[in-house]
Order: structure tokens, then C-alpha cells, then sequence
């Protein structure tokens, strides 16, 4: 195998193994998916029937070919799995939530210094075509200075799935885990860490019995964040709405990544990430004769440039665009949301 070329392990072959990882990893070059962990079933054969299918993360690991590891298993797994495989000298990419703690994760970066490994967070939604747009207004200074920023992810989903884990007790379930560290990951990434948090994390479905909402403020100077997720919006809110001294941008809509990796389609593909004119954001700004509405080319959205990232790094051609540190200071902000939630002054 060419020196350039990194096996890939990837470690659990449910949603988001097989939807967000597997195919992605696939479409980034000098990466080579070539062993995956599927405890059961036989899917992953037949997706990828040239790729080794073991039962355990330990069968994966005696491949001393394989360099880097992914693990795409549930939330209370990725802690103990990531820190095997750093033991084992590998590098690693745990998907969102990084860990259950904030120990841990500093604990699993202090390993991964001490080892000399590369540690990532699959922060995926970076890369996703509108908030590569908000990034740009924002560091082109159109909006003037940002008074407040506003990022929703909002679903209507009535009945909760007893059957997902996500849906039910136990650690890392619930959406402020599941949402939260893509909304909180893009806030660090704008505007860094804030002053002060508050946040009323909460159950609004009849059945939900782990938070499925939640409203997180963040303080800045001069600056407000809020970051929203519900599984009650029958309709959607806007998914960005950013304000400043000279106007505003609204924007709603979803990546299309995200559908077109479940549809089965193909990352790198013509028209790949690029989303249609009728669903571009508005920019409006006030004027000497009134406010000027214009829409808003969306930038193409593109996954893979996490894994083309993760794969220099390795290759010591770039630094490390979501480290460890980073994914421990997420975590430590969703604590402190949780936190605050308990804290409600009682009026009277």
C-alpha cells in the first residue's frame, strides 16, 4: 500500500457509521476504508463487500495496518473505545457527542498528547454550505457589528422511538447531547468561548423521556447567541437569523447533505453540497432610502473536507481543524447548560 494511503477502522455500522462515515471516508482520497465493526447483521458486507466486517473492536485492532479509527457507536461506548485505541497507538475520530463528560474528554486529550496521537471530534456540520455562508458574512463585515445570532434546529417528531437509544435513559441520551454539540461547536468556532451561559434544557413531548428541547443563551460582549432545538415545529423556524448594526440575514432550510447521504447518494458528485436557488438566505440592509433586500448565494456545503483535514493532519501537512480541546470544551459548555436549567428562580 502507498506510504500516502491510511486504512481506516471504522467502529459501529448504524446511522451514523453507515450514513455519515462510511460513504464519506470512501469519497476522500489518500483514506481507505478497509475494516468495519458490525456486532450484528450482515449490511455492512453487503454495502461494501471489499472491506473486512469483524464483530468486536479487538479483531479490528490486531490489523496493525489500520491507522486511523473511527468510532461511530452509541454515546456511552465512545469514551472506553477512543482510549483503547489510543493505548493502541492508533489515531482517532469520535463522532458527536465527544464524550458523556468533560473529564473525560481531557482526560482522552491528555492521552492523546502523551501518545502522541492524532484526536479529532466528527464535527461534520462545519462544513455544511450555510453555515460556511453565516461564517462569511460575518468575517466580511457586511452585518456591521453582531448584535445577535440565532441558530435553530427544529423537527416535527410527535412520538418519541422507545426503540433508539437516543430516545431513551441513559448516558448521552437525550437531544441536548445529540443537537447540542453541533449548535454549541459552531458558536465556539465564530465567536469563541462566551462570557456566561443559561439555558432551559426540557421534555415537551407527552412520551419523551429524556430532553427533546432545549434554549441555550450564550453572553458575549455586546453579543447574544441563542441556540434552539425542538422536536415540536411542525413548521420550522429559520435555521439561521443573525442581526448587526447594518442589517440583517435570515436564513431557513437544512444543508442537503445530510438527505442526500441517506438517499444513498455519493459525496463528490456533480452539484455535490450545493443547495437550490429558492432556498437561499435574505439579506436585508438599511440604506439612506430604506432597507435593500437581496438573497444570498448558499456556499457549496462539503463533508469531506473534515476527513481530507483529519488525513493531513496525520500527515503532518496541516494543523488539526477540530482537536480534542476543542471537543472538551463543548462538552463542559453542554454541563453547564444542564446546569443552569436546574436554576430557575421561582417568582412570588
Amino acid at each position: 500500500m502507498p506510504a500516502e494511503i491510511i486504512p481506516v477502522g471504522l467502529v459501529g455500522f448504524g446511522i451514523a457509521g453507515r450514513t455519515f462515515h462510511a460513504p464519506v471516508i470512501r469519497a476522500v482520497p489518500g483514506l481507505q476504508l478497509s475494516c468495519i465493526v458490525q456486532r450484528k447483521g450482515d449490511s455492512a458486507h453487503e454495502k461494501y463487500p471489499d472491506v473486512r466486517v469483524v464483530r468486536n473492536i479487538d479483531e479490528l485492532l490486531v490489523d496493525k495496518s489500520i491507522q486511523l479509527v473511527v468510532i461511530a457507536t452509541p454515546n456511552a461506548s465512545h469514551f472506553d473505545f477512543a482510549r483503547q485505541c489510543l493505548v493502541a497507538g492508533r489515531d482517532v475520530v469520535v463522532d458527536k457527542p465527544f464524550t458523556n463528560t468533560s473529564r473525560e474528554a481531557e482526560a482522552l486529550a491528555q492521552l492523546a498528547r502523551s501518545e502522541g496521537r492524532v484526536l479529532s471530534v466528527f464535527q461534520n456540520r462545519r462544513w455544511d454550505g450555510d453555515f460556511l455562508t453565516v461564517r462569511k458574512l460575518i468575517d466580511s463585515g457586511t452585518l456591521g457589528r453582531l448584535a445577535l445570532f440565532e441558530s435553530h434546529y427544529d423537527r416535527y417528531r410527535l412520538a418519541r422511538r422507545p426503540n433508539q437509544w437516543r430516545e431513551t435513559t441513559g448516558p448521552g441520551s437525550g437531544v441536548l447531547f445529540d443537537i447540542g454539540p453541533h449548535l454549541v461547536d459552531q458558536a465556539l468556532v465564530l465567536f469563541g468561548m462566551p462570557q456566561a451561559i443559561a439555558a432551559d434544557v426540557r421534555i415537551e413531548r407527552e412520551d419523551a423521556v429524556v430532553d427533546d428541547a432545549f434554549d441555550i443563551m450564550l453572553r458575549y460582549p455586546k453579543l447574544s447567541v441563542l441556540l434552539r432545538a425542538t422536536m415540536l415545529a411542525c413548521t420550522p423556524g429559520p435555521r439561521f437569523v443573525l442581526n448587526g448594526t447594518l442589517g440583517t440575514y435570515i436564513k431557513y432550510g437544512m444543508d442537503p447533505q445530510e438527505d442526500a447521504l441517506k438517499a444513498g447518494g455519493q459525496p463528490g458528485t456533480p452539484g455535490w453540497g450545493e443547495e437550490d436557488e429558492s432556498r437561499r438566505g435574505t439579506l436585508t440592509l438599511a440604506g439612506e432610502n430604506g432597507t435593500v433586500r437581496r438573497p444570498v448565494r448558499t456556499e457549496p456545503g462539503d463533508y469531506r473536507e473534515f476527513y481530507a483535514n483529519v488525513r493531513d493532519a496525520i500527515l503532518l501537512k496541516a494543523p488539526l481543524a477540530v482537536t480534542a480541546q476543542h471537543g472538551a470544551q463543548v462538552i463542559r459548555l453542554l454541563e453547564l447548560a444542564r446546569e443552569s436549567s436546574k436554576k430557575w428562580l421561582p417568582v412570588g
